[in-house]
């Protein structure tokens, strides 16, 4: 298993697609999230050939991360069955996979042996 992935979603309009952006932010599950559109779609839905104006959004990610990307998207997709892929990054600059790794670090809380707690990145 690699250790970064790209997933992509696709959804009805730029505020949706924005805001699942902004949600996988927000959760610090996602380092960047690319919002392309509108893109002209055709599939296979109910024994028809559809097509609809979309917009796609690229999410750069931890591979561990996918569940956690998943379900977030799911509780604001508006589709009975949304596009969630994931596509494994094979190579990368370095700097770049090492962004990714330092914004989706989530803080670990620790305490000393007096009982207080502190905050510490799990990025190390």
């Amino acid at each position: 298993m690699t250790e970064f992935i790209q997933v992509s979603t696709a959804v009805d309009s730029k505020e949706r697609a924005n805001k699942i952006a902004r949600r996988l932010l927000d959760e610090r599950v996602a380092s960047c999230v690319q919002v392309l559109g509108p893109i002209q779609s055709k599939y296979w839905w109910r024994g028809r050939i559809e097509r609809a104006r979309e917009w796609i959004c690229f999410i750069k990610a931890r591979a561990d991360d996918y569940w956690r990307i998943e379900a977030s998207i799911k509780k604001v997709h508006p589709y009975d069955v949304p596009e969630i892929l994931a596509f494994p990054v094979l190579r990368g600059n370095a700097d770049y996979l090492n962004w990714i790794k330092r914004e989706t670090a989530r803080k670990q809380l620790t305490s000393d042996n007096f009982g207080y707690v502190s905050s510490t990145s799990s990025f190390g």
